[in-house]
């Protein structure tokens, strides 16, 4: 059986779970990043030196270095943090060295590209666009009147700010995607969104117009990869299917083949139901697996594995 071309979209931990899962099932991979972090070492260098945020990028290299003690030696080094209190404080290594890297060779692609070979990184990470983007979102429940929204400009501000998120937007409006990227999601047979934070790292996939509709075009099958809990900062007291509806409201049109729900997660009963009922609004069909480590917030990478190969090849022997 060939390998399966697996095209993973998020940042984050809940891309570093999905990237590991891929890893399991041996697939050729393509990491797809999100990159509006502002926040900690990747937010003082995209303002020190205008480039891409480095942090997302660092990890899904980290989660696809090989197996053997010099990857995981050198996945130690990349994630690996300044201590002290100086100028140098917070900033992993991984971060700085894709920093440099893009600025001795002027283009993101070209950064990680070069990490991918020179460390044996075993499959391709990409930026969803080539330059850092913003964030923007509408809150509610900041002014006396519930009805009223505010603006909260940038990541680290939208997950930090009391009310809930409404919408998010990307600043620039319209940025330009990745064109090595676009080229991953038509020529998978599996693209993975998520999980991830919904709002910063999940929803701004759909936001670059090229790549939604990219997303929308290959014939790839999509596959939803739910979180096992609400992230207080983003989206506290929001249910699974609240998760569906919001990402409905930012992608217009886009369909999914599958949705992979933690079976602990969303226990049978009415809220499965609604659940389910949400799935086939997205044209999709819900999976309800155990994909948590027990007792934690964690993807199993290996029972993540299972659930996307189950999906992937009973699609791909349909198409042999």
């Amino acid at each position: 059986m060939r390998r399966l071309k697996l095209a993973s979209l998020g940042g984050g931990h809940g891309l570093f779970a999905t990237l590991r899962a891929g890893r399991a099932l041996e697939a050729e991979i393509t990491a797809i990043v999100t990159v509006a972090d502002d926040g900690g070492s990747s937010g003082r260098l995209r303002n020190e030196l205008g480039i891409i945020p480095p942090g997302d990028l660092r990890m899904a290299l980290a989660a696809l270095m090989p197996d053997d003690d010099r990857g995981e030696f050198w996945a130690g080094i990349l994630q690996h943090r300044f201590g002290g209190g100086g100028a140098m404080a917070g900033h992993p290594v991984g971060n700085l060295l894709l920093a440099g890297l893009c600025e001795v060779l002027g283009d993101p692609v070209d950064a990680l590209d070069a990490i991918v070979d020179r460390f044996g990184v075993q499959g391709r990470v990409l930026p969803m666009v080539p330059g850092p983007l913003r964030i923007e979102a509408d809150v509610t429940g900041l002014e006396d009147d519930p009805r009223l929204s505010r603006v909260i400009r940038g990541q680290v501000a939208v997950a930090v700010t009391p009310g809930q998120v409404r919408r998010v937007r990307l600043l620039p409006a319209h940025p330009r995607a990745c064109v090595d990227a676009v080229e991953a999601i038509m020529n998978a047979d599996v693209v993975t969104l998520g999980p991830g934070s919904w709002f910063s790292s999940v929803i701004p996939h759909v936001l670059v117009p090229e790549q939604v509709d990219a997303l929308r075009r290959t014939p790839a099958r999509r596959v939803l990869i739910l979180n096992l809990a609400p992230e207080p900062e983003e989206t506290g007291g929001y249910s699974p299917e609240r998760h569906l509806h919001v990402l409905a409201a930012h992608a217009d049109g886009l369909r999914f083949d599958d949705v992979i729900v933690d079976a602990r997660t969303v226990p049978p009963g009415t809220e499965r139901e609604h659940l389910v009922r949400a799935t086939a609004l997205l044209g999709a069909t819900p999976h309800f697996v155990d994909v948590g480590v027990p007792g934690t917030h964690q993807h199993d990478p290996e029972a993540l594995a299972a659930a996307i190969e189950k999906v992937a090849y009973s699609e791909l022997s349909d198409r042999e």
